[in-house]
């Protein structure tokens, strides 16, 4: 039962990430028109550096729990990192003796770049989707591969970063578990 159920989330975060954006229905003729609804669509994003996903996004329990606020990529230290969409630097810089750049997008998406080694913007400069940004770092301490941890947010509330990510091999995601009673 827990696998069937570990399936059947891995399932339907792959068609959160695949699937196009939402729809609402229109309000004005009643013709049944369809309008975007705003906000970010998934898979419109960049990844800001190619590499797998060593750690996935683990959301807190509140403001303050414990959790994992992002992705981990595993990038070698000092590979240039990329602004994953349009927007304008909302922070450069040290922040508890490590390098960050957040970037807040027209989506209303801020996306965060976090363990740099280097930095190539500064605050209010307007990046391109593509743009090297910084230079990746170690990462988290306590993790002995080279990353780059990327997070992202809307409002105060942290989302998983892979539903904004386009054009990604989902093969590494997929784990098939073996079925009960068979071979």
């Amino acid at each position: 039962m827990k696998r069937a159920f570990v399936l059947l989330l891995i399932g339907a975060s792959l068609c959160a990430i695949m699937a196009g954006p939402a729809f609402a229905a229109g309000s004005g003729s009643g013709t049944g028109d369809r309008r975007w609804l705003d906000g970010p669509v998934p898979g419109s994003y960049s990844w800001p550096v190619v590499g797998p996903v060593i750690r996935g996004f683990e959301p807190p329990d509140g403001p303050y729990g414990a959790g994992h606020r992002g992705i981990d990529i595993a990038a070698p230290f000092g590979t240039p990192v990329r602004a994953a969409q349009d927007g304008v630097v909302s922070f450069a810089g040290w922040v508890g003796g490590s390098l960050y750049v957040s970037i807040d997008h027209p989506d209303g998406v801020r996306t965060t770049y976090s363990w740099l080694s280097a930095v190539a913007v500064k605050k209010g400069q307007t990046v391109a989707i593509g743009e090297v940004i910084a230079a990746s770092g170690h990462g988290h301490p306590d993790v002995p591969t080279p990353h780059l941890h990327f997070g992202a947010r809307i409002g105060s509330t942290y989302i998983d970063p892979m539903i904004l990510l386009g054009g990604a091999d989902v093969a590494g995601l997929i784990h098939l578990a073996p079925l009960e009673g068979g071979s």
